[in-house]
């Protein structure tokens, strides 16, 4: 069972080993990177390339490590106790069922995208560390003991905006997505934008990168957001002549893609400003 990228999904030399070695050492495999560098879209790929059930569980600034392996209904078994309801006296009718659980109870291999885990509460790492290790958890309200029927592969994301416990860290395979460089991103383009004409595509990438290293950018573009770039100049169909920045403001054509939020606009148009003044 082994990764080598996918005819939609360019994935580097580095990322391939990555992705294999947690494989083999059955351990969570943590992606770090940019937002918009395809680390979600990775456990996507990786499932379809191993053809493989994909579990996503999306973590939220309020998730709780508990929901991922399951929720007591309390509330609905007073309402139907009070309503005399016969599936009142069994409690499983009310647990709900968390994304870990559906992985473990699954019949066949799963791939298990936890995503986003840096959103949560700096603790939510650390409370799924016995259940990480040991495959297995207990459900208080039956006394039941739900195992994984099968190790899944598991893929955590995270934007790097917190940072992670060291014992949650020791038990994964670490890799951090680079931002692509211009040959990694050609590649990109030509899965999305298939003979895209070259004298465009340089002048856009030539561009895109100018944008990226101004300093003081508050927020650089991200892949993502190159190709939606992209997809807006075919859509018009502009020449690379289209694309030369006007000098009173440097924007660039189309910037609402690429730019995302008022601090970085200003900062075109205040360098165009000075630009004019030394000029």
């Amino acid at each position: 069972m082994r990764f080598g990228g996918t005819e939609n999904y360019v994935a580097t030399g580095d990322l391939t080993v990555a992705v294999n070695a947690a494989i083999t050492l059955e351990r969570p495999l943590l992606v770090k990177g940019e937002p918009g560098t395809g680390k979600t879209e990775l456990a996507r790929q990786v499932a379809g390339a191993l053809g493989l059930p994909l579990v996503e569980w999306h973590v939220k600034s309020t998730t709780r490590a508990h929901q991922g392996l399951y929720e007591y209904d309390a509330v609905s078994r007073l309402r139907d106790s009070q309503l005399g309801e016969e599936r009142v006296h069994d409690v499983a009718n009310y647990i709900r069922k968390g994304k870990l659980w559906q992985a473990f109870e699954a019949e066949s291999k799963v791939v298990l995208l936890i995503d986003e885990v840096d959103k949560a509460d700096i603790e939510f790492p650390n409370d799924l560390l016995q259940e990480l290790d040991r495959m297995e958890f207990h459900v208080y309200e039956t006394g039941e003991t739900v195992r994984a029927r099968q190790r899944p592969v598991i893929i955590i994301t995270s934007n790097n905006e917190k940072e992670l416990p060291d014992a949650f860290l020791r038990r994964c395979f670490f890799h951090y997505i680079r931002f692509p460089e211009a040959e990694t991103l050609r590649q990109i383009v030509e899965v999305h934008f298939p003979g895209m004409k070259e004298r465009l595509l340089a002048t856009a990438l030539t561009q895109f990168y100018e944008i990226r290293e101004t300093p003081g950018l508050k927020k650089k573009p991200s892949t993502s957001e190159m190709l939606d770039w992209l997809k807006l100049i075919l859509a018009e169909d502009l020449a690379p002549e289209d694309l030369k920045r006007d000098p009173r403001n440097l924007l660039p054509r189309l910037h609402g893609a690429l730019l995302k939020n008022e601090q970085d606009v200003a900062l075109f148009e205040r360098l165009a400003f000075l630009a004019r003044n030394r000029g």
